[in-house]
């Protein structure tokens, strides 16, 4: 095979690699037998594992990460076993009581939802598994654009004053619900308002990429949309409540808005889009996609279809798609660059819906053709249509907000009471919010595949989480607490959180943050509770800025690094992203360590 003829990425065997792991395990259960494994070995395979993720996610040789974390965790659970049973009391007390005990044992950890929060943070992840439902059926009502849309007609066009309005309510929602759905609604919002600007490309890749920083960084004012926090409240309990966050939290949240809006505002200067001359279908953009999810279960962008039927197009798929760059809409493309009629409403009709194809194709014509009065008479035939898909948006839309009654009152009883589960707020959401859209067959249909399809993303997370947990158990942590302890006595409590925001920012970005949360959680945990808030929050702050720092650092990059090579430009690779986060990222940085030595001081001074 000849050089340029060797595939890009190679996919290692993930059955070989779990097979391997299995071997292993039982080497050193047998081994362990014979000689109890130290406790460190566990904290090497831990470390092992977490790098592991970083590597074969970057390098040319890739392994499924659910295989590389279930395979270490089979591993680092034997040497855990082999290290901790012969002396267990859980060993002491099956030699006295028999099976009784073991079952004991196993229906507190693995039955009780007590028990499996103690390991793999089981009401946090039920609660984020709802929360991810929950906002896929808010999505499919189209709140978002809708919103987006009413403020760009009151800013009269203005592009600045409407991305900022969009990305603040963006950054107050990521705070209660899932940064992942937000930053997915967003980034898509933006590209048709900065399309319909005619806004370069380098421009719409920026502010897609700063939008990572509206959903983790200025979202980590409350702790219930980003799942690190909620893997942080949950480590430090009783510590860390929402008084902790908003009082902690939030002065970074705001900051990191003030840099987010002063770089879109230089990228963005001047830009305004001519609302009296948009588009019938941009002028209805959030009726068009409710259209569309309920007809055809999808949600279409115009560059993504015409993409992905270039069959349909031939040698005029790039003219089209670079008239679309260009803030063109799609029949009107379709129609100077000649495609023949039947094809036009074919696709139309996919695009949209057909009963509507033959009416927007003779709108476009009488818009080539320039009559006004025909054009006016096919658009008010258009918007006849669209009225009645508004009707069903808008009622899924009141039960949307209607959901959002048992989610925030189950939030609140849960603030008051600990014993009742953080999940029931997301599932009750859930539940009354899927009356919304429970009659429409196709729209239901991609609310749960796409909140399915989010969910499985944290999959990996299960045994890592159980690793840390082991590793606790063994130890580990309390010898990173006695040296948190010394270093604030030696170099003092200021200096001492900084350090802990710069490592938890490089880490973050190399890692997935919710690792480093669960890890650099339960290290400052049976601290004093000031030392606990001081260190807590400039953890939270690092990972947070760290997660945008690369397209690996946060599962918000993840989705806006794909959106980016998918719908924007398919050559974009991670040293483009990482050379122009930079600057934003060192900003937020050094605003970050002024707010952690003002908060080390005021700690001093008490």
């Amino acid at each position: 095979m000849e050089p340029s003829a060797r595939p890009a990425v190679v996919e290692l065997s993930s059955k070989k690699f779990l097979a391997w792991c299995a071997v292993l395990a039982g080497a050193l259960v047998w081994w362990g037998a014979r000689s109890p494994l130290p406790a460190w070995l566990i904290a090497c395979e831990v470390f092992a594992a977490i790098i592991a993720l970083f590597v074969f996610g970057s390098i040319r040789y890739r392994l499924d990460k659910n295989a590389l974390t279930y395979g270490a965790g089979l591993v680092i659970s034997a040497t855990f076993w082999s290290g901790w049973w012969p002396g267990s009391a859980l060993k002491a007390s099956m030699e006295a009581e028999g099976g009784a005990a073991l079952w004991r044992f196993a229906r507190h950890h693995g039955l009780s939802l007590h028990g499996l929060d103690q390991l793999v943070h089981a009401d946090t992840m039920l609660f984020i598994l709802g929360l991810t439902f929950f906002v896929a059926v808010i999505a499919q009502t189209r709140i978002l654009e809708s919103l987006s849309f009413r403020l760009l007609a009151r800013n009269r066009g203005g592009v600045v004053p409407t991305v900022a309005m969009i990305a603040f309510v963006v950054s107050f929602a990521s705070g209660i619900l899932d940064g992942v759905s937000m930053i997915g609604l967003m980034i898509r919002t933006l590209v048709i308002i900065l399309f319909l600007a005619k806004v370069t490309g380098d421009s719409v890749v920026y502010s897609v990429m700063v939008s990572t920083v509206c959903t983790t960084v200025c979202g980590m004012w409350l702790a219930y949309g980003e799942p690190p926090n909620l893997i942080m409240k949950a480590n430090l309990f009783p510590y860390l409540d929402n008084a902790f966050f908003l009082r902690y939290c939030l002065p970074v949240a705001l900051a990191s808005y003030g840099v987010v809006f002063f770089n879109v505002s230089r990228k963005l200067k001047g830009r305004r889009v001519d609302t009296a001359k948009l588009d019938i279908l941009d002028l209805h953009t959030a009726d068009v996609r409710f259209l569309q999810a309920s007809r055809h279960g999808e949600v279409l962008t115009p560059v993504g279809f015409v993409e992905d039927h270039p069959g349909e197009f031939g040698e005029r798929l790039h003219p089209v798609l670079d008239r679309l760059h260009r803030g063109e809409p799609l029949g009107q493309a379709m129609i100077a660059e000649g495609i023949d009629p039947d094809a036009r409403r074919r696709l139309l009709g996919h695009f949209v819906w057909e009963p509507l194809a033959e009416t927007l194709d003779r709108h476009y014509e009488h818009a080539a053709k320039g009559g006004p009065q025909s054009r006016d008479e096919s658009a008010a035939a258009i918007k006849a249509i669209l009225a009645e898909a508004r009707k069903g948006r808008v009622r899924s839309q009141l039960i949307g907000g209607i959901s959002f009654v048992p989610f925030i009152g189950f939030l609140v009883w849960h603030a008051l009471d600990h014993h009742v589960p953080l999940f029931a707020a997301s599932f009750a959401g859930f539940a009354v919010a899927l009356f919304g859209i429970i009659g429409i067959r196709a729209m239901r249909r991609l609310a749960l595949r796409e909140a399915a399809h989010e969910y499985s993303e944290y999959l990996f997370l299960f045994p890592l989480f159980f690793s840390i947990a082991l590793l606790q158990k063994a130890g580990f942590f309390e010898a990173i607490a006695r040296a948190l302890l010394l270093g604030v006595e030696k170099f003092g409590a200021a200096h001492m959180a900084a350090f802990q925001f710069a490592g938890a920012t490089f880490l973050s970005a190399m890692l997935d943050n919710n690792v480093v949360a669960d890890f650099a959680g339960r290290a400052i945990h049976g601290l004093g509770a000031g030392l606990i808030h001081l260190f807590a929050m400039a953890q939270i702050a690092g990972y947070a800025v760290g997660g945008c720092w690369t397209h690996i650092g946060s599962a918000q990059s993840v989705v806006a690094y794909a959106f980016i090579r998918k719908e924007i430009d398919e050559r974009y690779n991670p040293f483009q992203w990482i050379r122009a986060m930079t600057p934003v990222i060192l900003e937020i940085f050094v605003l970050a360590v002024v707010i952690v030595y003002i908060e080390g001081f005021l700690y001093g001074s008490r």
